[in-house]
């Protein structure tokens, strides 16, 4: 059986020398735009002619990440970048976007495809999804079991990638609205200002409740050969060269042989990250949130200071060309120094702090030793390449534009409680989506009267996560449901829809995400009956849509977060407060932790902006709502006459996702 191949990430000239140096078999990198890390220095078109042509010289594997979702107004600029890529002859594109999918597949079918975490692929279902159509690899979310792991390897024929070493993010890649919520810059643009890393209070306490270690695999690299996982991959894109040389060369001595691992970990003990987690493919889930967020090897404390000297212990031996960070405990204040020079006084170490103010007490963490270097400079390629001709690309723009249509309103509603089943009245709706836990589905009878009356309204929801051994447990319900008359789906992931049986109708949520006409596209030709826009989207891109017959979000609690991991909170206080002063809620429902905002997201307002604009299809999200009588009819009652529900906010509608 062949070797995973060592996937490093390239964020500067000095990482890609690093990861070359180190041993790399691959490397995955952005350029100036569309990609998940656009807080890195990433590359230019010319700089990565270059680095293609070195690296080719390694027979090293380029890898360029698009894993974004793209606005409806970037897809003229999209067409440019992937017609340079096809050109520049790269080893594969990873994507986020379907809509990407479908350009790339239809327009420039040489383009080599992978399927990004962000697309959130957790299951064979999904791997083999993105196999059938033609996606060459799928990289696995970061919350698998080891035995998932191995299940999905032996069930699906696509190439599996995995995360194993690195940053890990508190909620699945691709469901993260946090920091779109508190700040309009996406995840899923690749503008991620890490609120998993915040403080928050609980229970009269404050802690960094969804802060996790730093991943780290090497124990279990033989595992992944003998499974057959084509790619191990290491994060890290906004490290440093000196961080990709020495995992580099970690992994490479484990995969050659597994008598190098403890080896291996000598050098990653000094990979200037965070603590270390195996996380779901290790023993204890539960240790692998940490109350430390600095990045770097924890040192001690400045035991004092006077003017621009100061003290530290350190069970190390401090020396010179040392990268400091030093961080004021329970702040997000942070100061870097580069030791100059350094003197050992009554077992501390003294040095000067170049005018920076320090505090006493302050952590001091390790970031940098500079022991080795690498180039900092990539020259740019003078290379001419064809640019699209203006007719044709305005012939494909046109081809995924829909025309007009217009309709009478249509209302959905999402329930996740039988209890709210009482309180409902089908006959004032056009759908009532069902969104219910595996425990709630075993009790539920589909022959009941009620049921059976209004079963062409009645809804089954599928959830965002559906574990390899649960994937029976749905084929099952879908078939149950079918046998009763129930032929309406809604998915939550796109290959959701090979669990379900011909002649039903399939609509995708607001989790399969449509931000341009070319998703839209795509997935009406899958045969979706119906799409829902983003929770997360704004009324400008929403607007420059031309396929306008999709379901608005109107009333919801977004899932700020939404995750595996469990949360430890002393007592059982479900409400919690960031450092922003945001308030929120805590749900754990079929092992997934939801964190929602207490107060929900309404555009009731917009009604008449909507119609005006050509939409005709809204969906009010009960789910996190006490259950109530009149709670239904009420927001229906406030859509319709355009006017504004309280308390509540717009999320990124009338502010812009960035």
């Amino acid at each position: 059986m062949q070797a995973p191949e060592l996937l490093l990430p390239v964020g500067n000239p000095e990482s890609f020398y690093a990861a070359l140096r180190g041993g790399a078999n691959a490397i995955y990198l952005g350029l100036k735009q569309f990609n998940a890390r656009g807080r890195a220095k990433n590359f230019t078109n010319g700089q990565l002619v270059t680095l293609l042509n070195e690296a080719k010289k390694y027979q090293v594997q380029v890898y360029i990440t698009l894993n974004t979702v793209i606005k409806n107004a970037e897809l003229s600029e999209l067409l440019e970048y992937l017609n340079f890529l096809n050109q520049a002859g790269v080893s594969a594109v990873i994507i986020q976007d379907w809509g990407v999918y479908f350009i790339a597949r239809s327009y420039f079918p040489k383009l080599v495809l992978h399927a990004s975490t962000q697309m959130g692929i957790h299951n064979s279902t999904g791997a083999n999804y993105a196999q059938k159509k033609g996606i060459e690899r799928v990289v696995l979310a970061r919350e698998l079991t080891l035995t998932e792991l191995s299940k999905i390897c032996k069930k699906s024929n696509a190439e599996t990638e995995v995360f194993i070493h690195g940053a890990l993010c508190y909620s699945f890649s691709g469901m993260c609205l946090y920091s779109s919520y508190a700040g309009g810059r996406g995840a899923n643009r690749g503008l991620c200002t890490q609120p998993c890393r915040r403080n928050y209070s609980a229970a009269k306490s404050t802690d960094y409740l969804f802060n996790l270690k730093d991943n780290q695999l090497i124990d279990l690299v033989p595992r992944f050969g003998k499974m057959g996982v084509s790619s191990l991959k290491i994060e890290g894109r906004m490290k440093s060269g000196e961080y990709s040389y020495r995992v580099a060369k970690a992994y490479r001595l484990a995969l050659d042989s597994q008598q190098n691992i403890n080896e291996a970990k000598k050098l990653l003990a000094l990979d200037f990250g965070r603590e270390k987690t195996a996380y779901f493919m290790g023993k204890d889930v539960k240790l692998s949130i940490s109350d430390r967020t600095v990045a770097g090897v924890y040192l001690g404390q400045v035991k004092r200071t006077r003017g621009q000297l100061l003290w530290i212990s350190s069970e190390m031996a401090i020396e010179t060309g040392f990268r400091l960070r030093f961080h004021v405990a329970n702040t997000e204040k942070q100061q870097t120094i580069k030791v100059k020079e350094v003197i050992e006084e009554d077992g501390l170490f003294r040095i000067n702090t170049d005018g920076k103010q320090i505090k006493n007490n302050s952590e001091v963490y390790l970031s940098g030793i500079n022991d080795v270097k690498f180039p900092s400079k990539l020259d740019e390629s003078k290379d001419n390449f064809r640019q699209l001709k203006f007719g044709h690309k305005q012939k494909i723009l046109n081809a995924l534009k829909a025309k007009n249509t217009f309709g009478k309103d249509e209302f959905f509603f999402r329930i996740n409680s039988m209890e709210w089943l009482k309180k409902m009245n089908l006959n004032e709706m056009d759908g009532l989506f069902l969104s219910f836990s595996k425990i709630t589905w075993s009790r539920f009878d589909p022959e009941l009267p009620f049921i059976q009356k209004f079963r062409d309204k009645i809804y089954v929801e599928l959830p965002k996560f559906i574990q390899q051994d649960a994937i029976q447990f749905y084929r099952e319900l879908i078939a149950r449901m079918v046998k009763s008359g129930i032929r309406s789906f809604v998915i939550s992931h796109l290959s959701q829809k090979e669990l379900i049986p011909p002649k039903c109708k399939i609509v995708c949520n607001e989790n399969v995400y449509v931000f341009n006409d070319a998703a839209a596209t795509f997935l009406k030709n899958e045969g979706v009956a119906l799409f829902s826009y983003p929770q997360e989207i704004d009324f400008e891109t929403m607007f420059s849509l031309t396929h306008k017959d999709g379901i608005v979000p109107v009333y919801f609690y977004p899932e700020l977060f939404y995750s595996r991991m469990p949360v430890q909170i002393d007592g059982t206080e479900e409400e919690l407060v960031d450092d922003m002063k945001i308030k929120l809620k805590r749900f754990r429902r079929n092992g997934i932790t939801s964190i929602v905002p207490r107060i929900p997201v309404s555009i009731s307002q917009s009604k008449n902006k909507l119609t005006k604009n050509g939409f005709y299809r809204y969906l009010i999200d009960l789910s996190y709502e006490p259950v109530s009588k009149h709670r239904a009819k009420t927001i229906k009652s406030r859509v319709l006459r355009s006017e504004q529900i309280q308390p509540s906010n717009t999320f990124n509608f009338n502010k812009g996702l960035k």
